[in-house]
């Protein structure tokens, strides 16, 4: 099982000011629709910008779901061995399920 952190996990280390870098792979016209402030590094490229993801501490990727993001964990720790990446589980739509009701599903 690959790791992964709760919407509300996610939450408390903003909330807590953990330093943690925050990575949407979704699309720019998806991150329009709801946006909850994660750089955006598309899926089609961040198997190619692993000089963009922090190595020296957590990364939480997530997407509209979690499944790509699901996905792309899985492929960095495979390509580059990367062991400090947690998919936020239920992804976009979890977020506006759990923690903001604002945030647009899509």
């Amino acid at each position: 099982m690959f790791p992964e952190k709760t919407v509300t996990e996610v939450k408390e280390m903003i909330d807590n000011n953990i330093d943690f870098q925050l990575i949407d792979v979704r699309e720019q016209m998806e991150k329009d629709i709801a946006d909850i402030g994660g750089e955006l590094i598309p899926m089609n490229d961040i198997l190619y910008s692993e000089d963009r993801i922090s190595k020296d501490k957590p990364v939480v990727i997530y997407c509209r779901t979690g499944n790509r993001s699901l996905q792309v964990v899985m492929q960095l720790q495979t390509m580059y061995s990367f062991d400090n990446l947690y998919n936020m589980k239920g992804g976009i739509y979890a977020w506006s399920d759990e923690i903001d009701a604002s945030i647009t599903k899509y």
